[in-house]
């Protein structure tokens, strides 16, 4: 259990569509709070499930569970390395208001088309940044977010990291909490059938399709990450989260495992 205090708190000056989760920063550590279910545990799980990728190590923030204790409270939740560094993240949303005078939320709703979409935005970040792969990468975010079902992937939750330079690098996946159905509070309480509850959850990135999302990014940018984990992995690592109540860690294998029947072709 780690002990934080209020000069550790991080206040953002936005909200995610699921409201203000409680973040702390300390000696170059994150910590995340629990705020509406098992984030901290969907963080964990995705990061660690992440290891039977395609992915290199880099490519990804690794994400631990941590109890947190803050203001007399304690909170389940998780914690990561700053992977920043000497450079800072800024969204894309603030890229695009810097350099385009227009914010991408905007940009993306003035255009129907949901392919055009994708493809502005990788074209713009392109040419604004020198990313000349911002296209795989945006690839491997859709891929990553549709098998595990991240709800939460809005213009602000997009990012790359800048130094003072103007130089400009690719940010870690990061950012998965609000995957796995872990919204147990409003959404998709505990006790619903998860076969139920998987059809609901909407994306949010170009469209409220998961399939239609990963589909246009195959059609543009190909098959970009490969995955080879089975049920033992998947329990291995859900099972070690002792914290969690063992109801909390059997809807969690279930839906990954759900998961993996459906997107079954990315399993090499």
């Amino acid at each position: 259990m780690i002990e934080l205090f209020e000069k550790d708190l991080y206040r953002e000056n936005r909200a995610s569509s699921k409201g203000n989760q409680l973040k702390l920063r300390r000696d170059g550590i994150w910590y995340k709070a629990d705020y509406t279910g098992y984030e901290g545990l969907a963080e964990y799980t995705v990061a660690k499930l992440l290891r039977y990728s395609t992915l290199s190590p880099d490519e990804y923030v690794d994400y631990d569970t941590e109890d947190i204790c803050y203001n007399g409270n304690v909170y389940l939740g998780c914690k990561s390395r700053d992977f920043a560094g000497k450079w800072r993240m800024l969204t894309l949303e603030r890229l695009f208001i810097l350099k385009r005078g227009m914010g991408l939320n905007k940009m993306i709703n003035s255009t129907q088309d949901h392919k055009e979409r994708l493809r502005l935005l990788v074209e713009n970040v392109k040419a604004m940044t020198g990313l000349t792969n911002f296209g795989e990468y945006m690839g491997k975010i859709l891929t990553i977010d549709a098998l595990f079902l991240n709800e939460d992937r809005h213009t602000h939750n997009l990012a790359v990291l800048t130094n003072d330079r103007g130089e400009y690098r690719l940010v870690p996946f990061f950012d998965q909490g609000a995957g796995l159905l872990a919204d147990t509070t409003m959404d998709y309480p505990l006790g619903r059938d998860i076969i139920d509850l998987i059809p609901v959850v909407k994306a949010k990135t170009f469209c409220d399709s998961f399939d239609e999302q990963l589909d246009i990014a195959e059609e543009l940018y190909g098959e970009q990450i490969h995955f080879h984990f089975n049920y033992n992995e998947v329990a291995e690592i859900v099972n070690s989260a002792t914290a969690y109540s063992e109801e909390i860690r059997s809807r969690v294998i279930e839906v990954v495992m759900q998961m993996r029947r459906k997107y079954g072709y990315l399993f090499k």
